[in-house]
């Protein structure tokens, strides 16, 4: 064991001597060593010297740490710089196996995701494009091919050839008043192979009011799937249901959602309002316009008709006719190009001026043809009194017990019925309520 009072000359000296870079730690801790043992005899300005010793050791040793630490620090960054500067010159030493992720194989789809896929695969040969006869796609100049609006979807209907879609799909065509039979669309087929197949479609019958159009194509008959329709009365908000259609142009285009609503009344873009719509929340575009609308068992429930958007583009809130509509008209459209639909044949005041005379509930009759069966029942149409005073005329608030809010509801509850039936309505005329038997009518539409 050193004493303390050689150890300081020895130190001083070590720490001096070169090449000897940690000698004066070493005298230090011996320093430190003796300290801790309170060595007699030691002079106290000795014992100081060794406690100043003992800071500037342990400062050093902190510093040479932290050295120590940053030159790891450094020596890893400079190793992946390397590495990396290696990958972006293409080092030959870097394999693709050490850059290439592991991949993990798909497997079998879930049990809903290939139902939906079924379904999509067996109806989208029941859907075709069709393309309005007087619009042609056209090239800009940024070489993009502009779609018309006039394009839309359809459904193949039967094996003879039969096409239904929506009245505003060949709106442009239909307005130049064309007669049946002539063309008035192309349409756009999905063959077996996978093969779009193009063909002339002729008008058969076309109903504005429904929003509906059948056309014909001399198809033969192994690349004519004919769509499965279902039951519309048996739907339920909440139920899943798929939209086929060719939105934007892209052909045979899938989109699911839920029914979101029934019995909507449809705006259509034919000008007419639709009663008893189905609402759901599959995306639908400009495009899907007369694509079937499906349930979750691939059967037909509604044709796609309109969106309810201010930019253009689907917002989550969608339209279909429901299919209980398109049995009862299509086949009329085929049989006589035209639909025969009972109604009173008087003219009724649209629902906001009658709420304006304050009538609040019921259809009002504004006026009665001279002659007609509703004059020979005893319907009295508004008119004026003596004063100049309107007066009004009778209100239908109910049909067959049916209640009738409004023009739109009574023609919607009118649907229900063919011409020639018999029904009971019943009739507001001013404080009394008047029950009036009599035969539907075919309405003038």
């Amino acid at each position: 064991m050193h004493c303390l009072a050689c150890a300081a000359p020895a130190a001083a000296a070590a720490a001096r001597a070169p090449g000897r870079r940690f000698g004066r730690r070493r005298v230090v801790v011996d320093c430190i060593a003796s300290a801790d043992r309170n060595v007699e005899g030691t002079p106290p300005r000795l014992r100081e010297t060794c406690e100043l010793s003992e800071i500037s050791s342990k400062t050093l040793l902190f510093a040479s740490k932290r050295k120590i630490l940053a030159f790891s620090a450094f020596c890893l960054c400079l190793h992946s710089s390397r590495y990396l500067s290696a990958l972006a010159l293409g080092d030959p030493t870097v394999k693709i196996e050490d850059v290439t992720p592991k991949i993990f194989p798909s497997g079998p789809l879930f049990p809903t995701e290939k139902r939906i896929a079924e379904l999509f695969e067996t109806n989208t040969y029941s859907v075709v494009n069709i393309f309005d006869a007087t619009l042609r796609p056209q090239l800009n100049v940024t070489g993009v091919v502009e779609i018309p609006e006039g394009n839309g979807s359809g459904v193949v209907w039967d094996e003879s050839g039969h096409i239904v879609t929506n009245y505003h799909v060949v709106g442009n065509a239909l307005s130049k008043n064309p007669k049946l039979g002539e063309v008035v669309a192309r349409v756009n087929i999905l063959a077996a192979e996978g093969i779009q197949k193009n063909f002339e479609g002729i008008l058969i019958g076309a109903d504005r009011a429904k929003d509906l159009a059948v056309l014909k194509v001399d198809a033969p008959s192994d690349i004519l799937k004919p769509i499965i329709v279902g039951q519309s009365s048996a739907l339920k908000v909440g139920q899943q249901c798929l939209a086929i259609g060719n939105p934007f142009g892209f052909d045979h285009t899938l989109t699911v959602g839920v029914i979101s609503g029934l019995n909507r009344d449809i705006f259509s873009q034919a000008g007419v309002t639709i009663g008893g719509g189905i609402q759901t929340d599959a995306a639908i575009n400009p495009g899907n316009s007369g694509g079937p609308l499906l349930d979750s068992k691939g059967h037909m429930i509604g044709i796609n008709t309109a969106i309810f958007t201010q930019t253009g583009t689907s917002a989550g809130v969608g339209f279909a006719i429901q299919s209980s509509t398109i049995l009862k008209i299509v086949p009329q459209l085929i049989q006589s190009g035209k639909v025969r639909r009972a109604g009173l044949n008087v003219e009724f005041a649209p629902d906001p001026i009658a709420y304006q005379l304050n009538v609040r509930d019921g259809a009002l009759i504004l006026k009665v043809p001279p002659g007609s069966t509703v004059e020979k029942a005893g319907l009295v149409p508004t008119g004026r009194g003596f004063a100049g005073n309107i007066v009004l005329g009778d209100v239908i608030v109910a049909v067959d017990g049916k209640p009738i809010k409004g023009k739109s509801d009574l023609l919607r509850v009118l649907d229900d019925y063919g011409v020639g039936d018999t029904v009971t309505l019943t009739i507001r005329r001013g404080t009394e309520t008047i029950p009036i038997a009599l035969s539907l009518e075919d309405a003038s539409v």
